[in-house]
């Protein structure tokens, strides 16, 4: 099932292309905001289900493009991105250390919003193609192999960054949780769809040029590693959404103007606009690419303020 929140955020199931109001279906849940609600259809999904299914099934539903997507987790109580978690295409000899950060619930937008570029120093402004889980039950010092028992479903996340701001080493909270640095969606999908979350393709582009194109298969920490690790320093509850991190090869300059597609196998695409009202330049050139020039780190900005 793909549920999704959609126009004044109404809950929807994406069925055939289409969005399907299912709001009358869970009617009776006591509940103060969206994200309260959806905390509580996926605490207790069996019990609402098949109330669910018979809702898309006899619904007709509007075209997907008809309609404006919300992030299908409007302010999830914890958002944490695993860091320097893929093997980078084999280029690294062995994992990192394990190791993640959080990522402000404020931060998001969904599907057709605008992620926007904040005045500061940054050196380069980046968005991290990833694949994200939701926990569909309280984890708490989770062993590996009961780690998919707590997953509820799975969406694409774009993890946002403003790289390079000072102090060195004490950058990730203002580098990453910048407001509309989480975009998220374009739906969730339960993890009945998904037969092997190790094996999804992860694709991105900027303006229809392909940047990002890895397999969640390079994932160095595997989710069942995750779960364990991130559920021993804190309780994860339905409805908060872990992101796996990325292979960083692709990354490139977020722009004004630029159109972001993010494509995660099965999951559907996100898309964004990205808005600088200072029009700062990048090369658009990756870190792959930067690479095999014998060069370290991004492109430097080339032109607008800070440069």
């Amino acid at each position: 099932m793909k549920l999704v929140f959609f126009d004044d955020f109404k809950l929807g199931v994406v069925k055939d292309g289409n969005v399907v109001d299912v709001g009358a279906a869970v009617s009776g849940i006591v509940h103060t905001s969206p994200q309260d609600l959806i905390n509580q259809v996926i605490a207790n999904f069996s019990q609402h289900r098949s109330a669910l299914q018979a809702a898309a099934d006899s619904g007709q539903g509007r075209a997907v493009d008809q309609v404006r997507l919300r992030s299908p987790l409007p302010k999830p109580g914890n958002i944490v991105c695993m860091a320097v978690n893929y093997m980078e295409d084999g280029t690294r000899d062995e994992p990192a250390p394990i190791n993640a950060f959080h990522k402000s619930p404020n931060a998001v937008i969904g599907n057709g919003d605008t992620m926007v570029l904040p005045d500061v120093p940054a050196t380069i402004f980046e968005g991290e193609a990833e694949f994200a889980l939701v926990i569909g039950k309280r984890a708490e010092n989770v062993r590996p192999e009961n780690a998919y028992d707590h997953i509820f479903g799975y969406m694409g996340f774009i993890d946002g960054s403003a790289r390079g701001l000072f102090p060195p080493g004490n950058t990730f909270y203002q580098m990453k949780s910048r407001d509309t640095f989480a975009p998220m969606g374009p739906w969730l999908v339960t993890a009945d769809e998904i037969d092997d979350p190790l094996n999804l393709s992860v694709k991105l582009w900027v303006n229809e040029d392909l940047k990002q194109n890895y397999n969640t298969s390079d994932m160095a920490h595997k989710i069942p590693r995750i779960i364990e690790w991130v559920s021993s320093i804190h309780p994860l509850e339905p409805g908060d959404v872990v992101a796996t991190g990325t292979n960083h090869r692709g990354l490139s300059a977020f722009m004004d103007g630029d159109r972001i597609d993010l494509e995660v196998e099965g999951l559907g695409t996100l898309n964004f606009g990205i808005r600088d009202d200072l029009k700062r330049a990048w090369a658009r050139t990756t870190r792959l690419e930067m690479a095999d020039q014998g060069k370290d780190g991004t492109t430097p900005q080339i032109s607008g303020k800070y440069s």
